[in-house]
């Protein structure tokens, strides 16, 4: 076998001459300015179809791309898949949905919606609800409640009364005698009940009171609500406080016995733990929970493959097969992979085929940093030291043939939309890999630096006003101290090619055939 290789996962690095706010352009990054000008490099894409998102415009994310990275093939993803199923109708005859209908039916009780309520195509698409709300009038279910989670980040960052707006004319056109339907509760994505990989439950139990309890400041309605809470705070969406819709002190819809619940998100990572709220209910002891309802609760799909979480699911996920981590445990190849909170599943769950699991325990180390639980923009420099202490201790370790990590600075700064510190957060990144480049020197491993999508290369929409969403930039893709000749091919790659290149400069000759080619000669 030819020498270990290093992979880097800049997070949310694009790269792109365009100045909107470009946080990577205008960041002092001497190492980043180094890969891309004195060694092999290359751009590579990191959003659309190159992912197996719709269509072109659709921006990347870190799930769907390390997906990408880590198995070397393009599988349907998220919305991809949520929209051939409910094209199809395959969505309305999956055991979940019939099994919702009937529980409500039998037990008239009502069907609720919860999810993030944008078209951001990042975590969900309002398209998606609104096709089952009318589905589920269409199939005689009489009440239907929307808990909106509101989203400012994978759309521009005070646009969420549009998607109120959007979803009330519906629930206008549908109500009458036979059906009423409307928003009971909401709140901003990074306040209630999208929290990931554990970092604060103290969001999930917010969220489990607002929409579970009506247990949170009442308005009359949605619009009410985001309108006043602006005027009172100057909140953007995202961090918008948690909210009840109602009337004289009566929510005008908790979730109750008989209910049914679906989680229309399709992604995965901010899923997990409302879904464990429901589906481990019984023996739940994250937090205190004053109201167990008896309730059919389903995502949209499965969120974690190892833990069958949710027992109950609209859409089968992707089934990704021949991953990297397979081929080379099978190689008896050693791995190392690290990463702070915030991106550590990336590294290891969505790189590895969405598998909480590791293909071998003996072949594969996992480490991970804890985040810190404050808003990233007042830390930009977040872990990053820390992350590049474990990974030096690792190369130097000589334990390990290919070792990985992310730093997720360029995304997580990025999408608090303040420009100032994503530029630290990206010098941070930048900073850190100076050191990374010299371990790979002392001990003669090849280092790979590429990132999963754009970000913080775009921090500035079309009105002038912050961005906090991903873009569609591709990204750099740059190799250090590689073989002598290393040399780029020409070509159109994305992510996928990636993992092929990984087993090509660790020397071996035998990629699986589902894979992309490699990007170098």
């Amino acid at each position: 076998m030819a020498k270990p290789v290093v992979l880097v996962v800049m997070d949310g690095v694009g790269w792109t001459d365009k100045d909107n706010g470009n946080a990577v352009l205008h960041s002092y990054k001497p190492q980043i300015d180094e890969l891309m000008t004195k060694w092999p490099h290359t751009t590579i894409k990191a959003s659309g179809t190159a992912v197996g998102l719709p269509s072109d415009g659709d921006m990347g994310n870190s799930e769907v791309g390390h997906n990408a990275l880590g198995c070397g093939q393009i599988y349907s993803q998220g919305a991809k898949l949520v929209n051939e199923s409910i094209e199809s109708g395959d969505i309305y005859k999956s055991n979940a949905w019939v099994g919702a209908v009937k529980y409500v039916k039998e037990h008239q009780g009502k069907l609720n919606f919860l999810g993030l309520l944008s078209d951001g195509n990042v975590h969900s698409n309002i398209s998606h609800l609104i096709a089952m709300i009318k589905e589920a009038k269409k199939e005689g279910i009489k009440e239907v409640r929307v808990h909106a989670l509101l989203d400012g980040r994978d759309v521009p960052e005070t646009s969420a009364l549009q998607y109120v707006d959007q979803l009330e004319e519906v629930f206008k056109e549908l109500n009458d005698d036979t059906f009423h339907g409307c928003i009971a509760s909401g709140g901003g994505r990074m306040v209630i009940t999208m929290d990931r990989y554990e970092a604060d439950w103290s969001m999930v139990e917010k969220g489990w009171h607002i929409h579970v309890m009506g247990d949170g400041r009442m308005f009359n309605s949605a619009r009410e609500a985001i309108e006043t809470y602006r005027k009172e705070g100057n909140y953007t969406d995202q961090y918008l406080p948690g909210f009840v819709v109602g009337k004289d002190g009566k929510p005008a819809g908790t979730i109750d016995d008989g209910d049914a619940v679906i989680l229309y998100n399709f992604r995965g990572d901010r899923a997990v733990e409302i879904s464990k709220c429901f589906d481990y209910m019984d023996h739940f002891t994250q937090f205190p929970m004053p109201k167990k309802p008896k309730v059919y609760y389903a995502g949209m799909l499965q969120y974690d493959g190892d833990l069958h979480l949710p027992t109950n699911f609209l859409v089968e996920p992707p089934h990704i097969e021949h991953t990297m981590s397979e081929y080379l445990v099978k190689k008896n190849v050693k791995s190392y992979a690290c990463s702070e909170t915030q991106k550590f599943g990336h590294m290891t769950y969505f790189w590895n085929g969405n598998r909480s699991n590791k293909f071998s325990d003996e072949l594969e180390d996992w480490e991970e940093v804890p985040s810190d639980v404050i808003p990233f923009d007042q830390k930009p420099w977040m872990k990053a030291t820390e992350v590049t202490e474990k990974m030096i201790a690792a190369i130097e370790s000589g334990k390990y043939q290919f070792l990985r990590c992310n730093y997720p600075n360029g995304d997580m700064v990025g999408h608090t939309g303040n420009y100032e510190a994503t530029i630290i957060g990206v010098e941070s990144v930048d900073l850190n890999l100076r050191r990374i480049m010299d371990a790979c020197k002392k001990m003669d491993y090849t280092l790979i630096v590429v990132a999963d999508h754009g970000n913080s290369d775009e921090m500035i929409d079309k009105s002038g006003k912050p961005k906090t969403s991903h873009s569609l930039a591709v990204v750099p893709f740059a190799i250090y101290n590689g073989p002598e000749g290393t040399e780029m091919k020409e070509g159109d790659f994305g992510l996928a090619n990636v993992a092929a290149t990984v087993v090509k400069l660790l020397g071996f000759t035998d990629a699986p055939k589902e894979w992309l080619e490699p990007i170098i000669k």
